[in-house]
């Protein structure tokens, strides 16, 4: 459709919000274009459309700008209509999905990234958080519809948080996703992980290692200052 055919992705290589907007886009088989964002000199384009927060991620549909990547997921889904659903239709169980998609963004991250930014005995308590709110998002995903190969508004925020979890592993030698704590998350990430749209999306283990390291560097330095 006419009205439907012109859409821009702001983004930068590998912001996880903005891989959330990635995928769902390709989910729906939607054509859209790239403007890859650098931070340090924001383009002209992001400061006008996004002049609140002038971050990625921030879609652009026919001249109109919508930011904030879970505004924008549900705004993908209510807009295109075809392809795979992103959100449920029944009411109870989209509040459900909302629900847990908030608790991710507004308890989880934070406790991820204060595991980033931190050493010794603050970062195990950092990682401790982690695991006790993973194990209680566990339960969560229990209530909700959670197959593995449907990449629905959780399964989306899970594999571009998640997915690269061998990179805990290998930068702070600390497992994040384990079996025995949580098997169905851990079940859910690394079955996501080899859908074909999630490896087109998400950058691939050794560039997740080179950014990250530069990313705690970064963290750590400010921490100090």
């Amino acid at each position: 459709m006419a009205e439907e055919s012109k859409v821009i992705l702001h983004k930068t290589y590998a912001s996880s919000y903005a891989m959330r907007v990635e995928l769902a886009l390709k989910i729906k088989g939607i054509q859209f274009e790239y403007v890859d964002e650098d931070l340090s000199n924001k383009s002209p384009e992001l400061l006008k459309y996004n002049p609140v927060h002038k971050k990625v991620p921030l879609l652009v549909h026919n001249g109109k700008p919508v930011s904030e990547s879970l505004i924008i997921l549900e705004y993908i889904d209510e807009t295109w209509k075809t392809g795979p659903l992103i959100l449920p239709q029944d009411p109870y169980e989209r509040a459900k999905v909302r629900f847990w998609a908030n608790f991710i963004d507004q308890h989880l991250i934070p406790s991820t990234r204060k595991v980033w930014s931190t050493t010794g005995e603050e970062q195990e308590k950092a990682k401790d958080e982690i695991m006790e709110k993973l194990r209680i998002l566990e339960e969560g995903l229990k209530t909700t519809n959670h197959e593995n190969d449907n990449l629905g508004l959780l399964q989306i925020l899970l594999v571009t948080l998640f997915g690269s979890y061998k990179v805990y592993e290998e930068v702070l030698g600390m497992k994040i996703l384990v079996p025995e704590n949580t098997p169905l998350l851990y079940s859910c990430v690394t079955s996501l992980n080899k859908l074909p749209l999630v490896k087109e999306v998400c950058p691939p283990h050794d560039k997740m290692v080179a950014l990250v390291n530069v990313y705690r560097q970064k963290l750590l330095k400010s921490s100090t200052n």
